[in-house]
């Protein structure tokens, strides 16, 4: 019988920082911060509508928390990346 993985079992602890370093090289390439954030973030209102429905299952649900934790995640990430740029940007 094949051995099943779940989510957490092949996690990457870097992916949060991989993927946020992504989206940091298209804001170098010069695509804006905020569409960027826009892109990455997933809006509490979002999540609320995700979690409405009933029809969903309890296992489904802590998976839809877990996309919302991962991309404030990424988000975080690419805000403290955008930051540094800025600041080096300025004092050069």
């Amino acid at each position: 019988m094949p051995e099943i993985l779940t989510i957490r079992d092949d996690f990457d602890p870097s992916a949060p920082m991989k993927e946020a370093a992504m989206f940091y090289g298209l804001f170098l390439r010069g695509h804006s911060a905020e569409a960027l954030r826009r892109d990455i973030d997933v809006p509490k209102t979002v999540l609320q509508k995700w979690m409405r429905p009933r029809r969903h299952e309890q296992d489904f649900r802590e998976n839809l928390r877990r996309v919302y934790c991962y991309r404030k995640q990424v988000l975080a990430i690419f805000d403290e990346l955008v930051t540094s740029e800025r600041a080096r940007a300025r004092l050069q």
